[in-house]
């Protein structure tokens, strides 16, 4: 990735979360409303269409509750398509835990969005987030931020430490 991507061959997280991709303390009464708030994000940042927030909730009406991938995190995604722009992230904070039906890992606070050109971008943006949340104390810190900048700088700080 030129200009952007880390030495690991990574994507830049702070180019996946482009735009108007971040929202706080969000409400949503249900799963599906988490999912189309983490969606619009994505089609504000121009990575989507509509179509693809769809997608993203059919994936867990088909597939389940997988996406919830560790306690109180919840990764909506579906396969590369036609509705994706360009690779891109979005963060969505929920005043309120949501539940999505995993018996380990509900309820769910941070919503992450997530869409791709294609399988090989999956996979790499994948490996970005995973990294940043691995932190203990980076997740804590995400889910008490006030506001997007907030976001932007934990964002800033991550990449600045991977650098060196």
């Amino acid at each position: 990735m030129a200009g952007g991507g880390s030495a690991q061959g990574q994507a830049a997280l702070s180019e996946l979360i482009a735009g108007d991709s971040i929202r706080i303390g969000e409400h949503a009464r249900d799963w599906r409303a988490a999912v189309r708030v983490c969606g619009e994000a994505l089609v504000a940042s121009g990575a989507t269409d509509p179509a693809y927030t769809d997608e993203m909730i059919a994936t867990v009406e088909q597939l389940g509750p997988y996406i919830v991938i560790a306690p109180g995190i919840a990764l909506a995604h579906s396969r590369p398509s036609p509705a994706v722009h360009r690779a891109g992230v979005s963060l969505v904070t929920l005043a309120t835990p949501v539940e999505f039906g995993h018996r380990q890992n509900d309820p769910v606070t941070l919503v992450v969005g997530l869409a791709a050109l294609d399988d090989e971008g999956h996979v790499t943006a994948l490996a970005t987030l995973a990294e940043f949340l691995a932190d203990e104390g980076r997740r804590t810190a995400l889910l008490a931020a006030p506001n997007p900048e907030a976001v932007r700088r934990l964002i800033a700080d991550y990449e600045g430490g991977r650098a060196t």
